[in-house]
């Protein structure tokens, strides 16, 4: 196996058995021969399965329009483009000629279907469990963002217009840290709000993600929001 690929097995988390389903996941259509559409298909499925199963066990008092939005919103290209990017997974995908000149590899619809090629690839290779295991990890950041709250709006909005509401100063957002190589960072934030004694904190995967889950914070904080009802 080349070194890139080992690095990129290192950034996932999960060491391929049979290399080839890891190259296949790889393989744009525009790539000649075999492509990742079929496991596409099936990652996809599979990454649905594990997002509405976590959803389901996280609030036991949502009703079913509730977990559908909320898994919408889990699963949603941008999310996995996100994801995508931080395992820098544009370098690795096999693409034609034609979308290597156009800038395939930074396109988020083709980063997050290689996303979900690679769940596929990860089930077929090892079974639901490391699936499972490797889903709950990516999102786990966005998993802790998430309320049943107003679920068509994100955590930073709602604080923003929370503090709006009662003509507060908006929040301040800090990156107060960034671990990790190059290629796989974490971000950790703090959220400053002038209603609060305490700055709430956040980590993530990105910048973004960690401003959310520190957005979060201060609504529970706040008593706005309790995380589960």
């Amino acid at each position: 196996m080349s070194t890139s690929l080992a690095r990129l097995e290192r950034k996932l988390g999960y060491h391929f058995k049979d290399q080839e389903l890891m190259l296949l996941a790889l393989t744009h259509r525009s790539y000649a021969g075999r492509n990742n559409e079929r496991l596409e298909f099936l990652g996809d499925a599979i990454l649905n399965f594990i997002a509405g199963e976590a959803l389901f066990n996280h609030f036991p008092q949502a009703k079913e329009g509730q977990l559908s939005r909320l898994r919408a919103r889990l699963v949603k290209g941008e999310t996995l483009a996100v994801l995508a990017r931080g395992f820098e997974l544009g370098d690795h995908l096999r693409l034609g000629s034609g979308e290597l000149k156009s800038g395939g590899y930074r396109r988020e619809s083709i980063l997050a279907d290689t996303l979900e090629a690679l769940i596929g690839a990860i089930y077929l290779d090892a079974g639901m469990e490391a699936a499972r295991e490797r889903v709950l990890d990516w999102l786990a950041g966005e998993l802790q963002g998430l309320t049943l709250v107003d679920t068509n709006k994100d955590p930073k909005t709602r604080l923003q217009e929370f503090l709006q509401s009662r003509a507060c100063e908006l929040p301040r957002y800090e990156v107060v840290d960034i671990q990790g190589e190059p290629h796989c960072r974490t971000f950790f934030v703090e959220c400053q709000v002038a209603l609060l004694t305490d700055k709430t904190h956040g980590q993530g995967a990105s910048r973004r993600i960690a401003e959310q889950v520190a957005a979060a914070a201060a609504l529970i904080a706040l008593g706005v929001e309790n995380g589960h009802d």
